[in-house]
């Protein structure tokens, strides 16, 4: 919405498109024009799939855009390939993080990726590529995926730094929160292990789980191993909250142990801004983010006991705890603030 309102603020005509859902109600709320697209994330039926793009050229064909913007991969697929059929003159695309397709191992995976490689490099010749970190910048150059003059780097999609502010912690035991959607590949395992390392050698801390899940998601985590670990005291689910900067101001440490190919977490730039430290996997996008040893600590994936250590040197410290949110506020203010980003998107589009 943010970057909607300043494209129209600026005399562009932003018109959004998405599935139905809660959210385009306050879209069209403050002026926006919304078009509902229905698809699926995960359809794999091909006459569906192809059905779904016939319904987007003719979108395309309807509005006659002079620039299409799309965000996540089945989008930039589809709506890349669209565009070229209509005959529009710029196309950008976002490439949120490598995603769920290569994060896999195994056979499947390998043929998988081999495939979607073979699709991106038909559907983003030509077009302006925006990548969130440069792992994956670089990954996609060397893969002949894209050329480096067509690659942009715009290091996330932004943190609003008026809505996410320093407050001071709360009183009882440090909570330490994982915010995310509820997926396998966000390290809630291992947040699960640590926690129970960290209990049985006596440290006083709550560890919660902070976001709904992904039923669509082949990772989702069952809602009923998340109702269990809950009763069984292992953290507390506290399922999904529109208030999302009051959910920073009860935690104490934020967490996110993702194996995920991640662009550059929302949750861990919210954390920084909000002056909370944070620790995360040495991962592409994590460590945009988290300057080990700074505003946090960085552990390596699937390393239960280096991330229940790293947790108990900020559980023990509140000193630590203090410096390293403000170290992390500063550099969200510096680096990922909203206007930025989208003074950065603009730029690119002119």
């Amino acid at each position: 919405m943010p970057l909607a309102l300043e494209l129209h603020a600026r005399g562009y005509e932003p018109v959004l498109m998405s599935p139905d859902g809660s959210y385009h109600a306050r879209l069209e709320k403050q002026g926006l024009r919304w078009k509902c697209f229905p698809f699926s994330r995960q359809g794999k039926n091909p006459l569906q799939e192809l059905d779904t793009l016939r319904r987007l050229r003719k979108v395309y064909q309807a509005e006659k855009p002079d620039i299409v913007h799309h965000f996540t991969i089945k989008c930039v697929l589809y709506g890349s390939i669209a565009g070229r059929i209509c005959g529009i003159p710029r196309i950008v695309n976002a490439i949120p993080g490598l995603g769920y397709i290569f994060s896999r191992g195994g056979e499947s995976a390998d043929l998988l990726q081999r495939l979607v490689k073979m699709i991106y490099r038909h559907a983003l010749r030509g077009t302006t590529v925006i990548f969130q970190n440069p792992d994956d910048q670089a990954f996609f150059i060397r893969e002949k995926l894209v050329m480096a003059e067509q690659s942009h780097l715009i290091r996330g999609s932004g943190v609003d730094l008026e809505r996410f502010t320093p407050q001071p912690e709360t009183a009882g035991d440090p909570v330490v929160m994982l915010p995310s959607r509820m997926l396998w590949s966000k390290g809630i395992r291992e947040f699960i292990e640590a926690g129970r390392i960290l209990r049985s050698s006596g440290c006083r801390a709550r560890f919660i789980l902070a976001g709904a899940g992904d039923p669509g998601n082949p990772e989702a985590v069952p809602q009923s191993q998340l109702e269990a670990w809950h009763a069984q005291g292992d953290a507390e689910w506290w399922g999904w909250t529109d208030d999302t900067p009051s959910l920073y101001h009860r935690a104490h440490i934020v967490c996110l142990p993702s194996t995920y190919g991640e662009g550059v977490p929302r949750s861990l730039v919210e954390a920084c801004a909000s002056g909370r430290p944070v620790v995360a996997t040495d991962m592409p996008g994590c460590r945009e983010v988290v300057l080990d040893g700074e505003n946090g600590f960085l552990v390596k994936p699937r390393d239960i006991q280096g991330l229940a250590d790293a947790l108990r040197r900020l559980v023990d410290d509140p000193l630590l705890r203090r410096k390293m949110g403000d170290r992390g506020r500063l550099l969200a203010a510096q680096e990922f603030s909203q206007q930025k980003v989208i003074d950065e998107t603009i730029k690119l589009y002119a």
